[in-house]
């Protein structure tokens, strides 16, 4: 009889925990409770992402061979694999495989990648720097495919504060870091944008093989987005994506990190995605207020939600092929998990264009999705846990 009820009692419990709910309010742990909850949004404007089940800060998404190539900053610049976007993912070794060649400050803890084929060759993009400081590198590493194993470092391409070049416009007011890739869909010219407070993001052409600046002496750099009226101009982590007839800039404004669980930012001050949008590859882009992004502009897409999502940045975007839909992926902070730049969770939604604008929608139905899911984060139902302690109880007693 009590091996009977021990089993139950098991099956029971499991069962219960089992089932989720959704989060609709932090639920931060008890070392957190402190946290003044009326920090986070509440807002069901933008829809709770897909899970990505993995943890990435800056993450950069390709897809290749019938799978996803997960990077992100890390030590030697970590790659994941997975068949679909929610996993699961599986570390298969990093882009480097010491400290980056670059002779800067916290060369083996690259930030931010972004890894793009072109010439049917792989190009990783990094950037090496430290919080605070602009004296920054944008590095370059190529392989021949996106697995690990395979890479070879080819140091600078774009250097501020110091190093080579750093002397010439627009390095000496700009901050290397958070690089990303544009062809342009006129001439077939890459372009490399990058950039984080100081003078904003700007765009230079890059030479054919992708490892030096065209004309690097003279970059012919274009100025793309900037917050001219504001000491602070927390714009960055750029990134650029073609939808005919327009080019999309996206970046993260806001604070992004270093939360100060005893005094968050006023709601609104922390990361959140925007978009401006243009004919040109080098602009001028608007929002779709018609505000200039070099004048503060920008349309927010995505943003905290939902008392679960967090200052959302790290943008990227899986250009849809066939009938599936741009995929806008990102990494967020959960509140039910934690603030760290650790406990960052990759998460994404498709788009739908409205009016020619970007709209992140709730759900999936392709894109190799495993099941029809919002992806909503979930959490243990307790008030289901206590009742089926007292019915666990209760049966036990009358067992007894």
């Amino acid at each position: 009889m009590l091996h009977t009820v021990i089993t139950f009692v098991c099956f029971l419990l499991y069962a219960v925990n089992a089932i989720p709910t959704t989060t609709t309010t932090s639920t931060t742990t008890d070392a957190d409770v402190h946290i003044n909850h009326t920090s986070f949004s509440q807002t069901t404007t933008y829809p709770l992402p897909n899970l990505g089940n993995v943890a990435a800060h800056d993450p950069n998404i390709v897809e290749y061979d019938g799978y996803f190539y997960l990077f992100k900053g890390g030590v030697h610049i970590p790659i994941h694999k997975a068949r679909t976007l929610d996993g699961p993912w599986e570390q298969i070794g990093t882009v480097l495989e010491e400290s980056s060649v670059i002779t800067k400050q916290n060369r083996s803890r690259p930030w931010a990648p972004t890894t793009v084929e072109w010439n049917k060759r792989f190009y990783c993009l990094y950037a090496i720097s430290e919080s605070g400081s602009r004296n920054s590198a944008i590095g370059v590493a190529s392989a021949d495919s996106p697995d690990a194993g395979n890479w070879t470092d080819h140091g600078a391409l774009v250097n501020t504060g110091d190093g080579d070049l750093a002397d010439i416009h627009p390095y000496t007011i700009s901050n290397a870091i958070d690089a990303s890739f544009i062809t342009d869909q006129k001439t077939g010219e890459p372009h490399l944008l990058f950039g984080s407070y100081w003078h904003g993001i700007f765009s230079v052409p890059l030479a054919n093989d992708l490892l030096s600046v065209k004309t690097p002496k003279q970059p012919n750099a274009t100025n793309l987005a900037y917050v001219p009226k504001e000491k602070v101009k927390p714009i960055e982590g750029s990134f650029m994506a073609y939808n005919a007839p327009y080019y999309y800039l996206w970046f993260a404004h806001g604070k992004c990190c270093h939360f100060d669980l005893e005094d968050f930012p006023p709601m609104g001050d922390e990361y959140s995605i925007r978009v401006g949008r243009s004919k040109d590859v080098t602009g001028p882009f608007v929002d779709k207020d018609g505000k200039d992004l070099l004048e503060g502009g920008g349309t927010v897409v995505y943003g905290s939600n939902h008392g679960v999502v967090y200052a959302p940045g790290g943008i990227g975007i899986l250009t849809g092929s066939d009938n599936d839909a741009d995929v806008l992926y990102f990494h967020y902070l959960n509140t039910t998990i934690g603030f760290a730049q650790d406990d960052a969770q990759l998460g994404w939604n498709y788009l739908h264009y409205v009016n020619g604008w970007p709209v992140a929608i709730e759900g999936r139905t392709s894109l190799n999705a495993t099941s029809e899911s919002s992806g909503r984060s979930t959490r243990p139902n307790f008030t289901l846990n206590s009742l089926a302690l007292l019915f666990i109880g209760s049966f036990l007693w009358l067992c007894s």
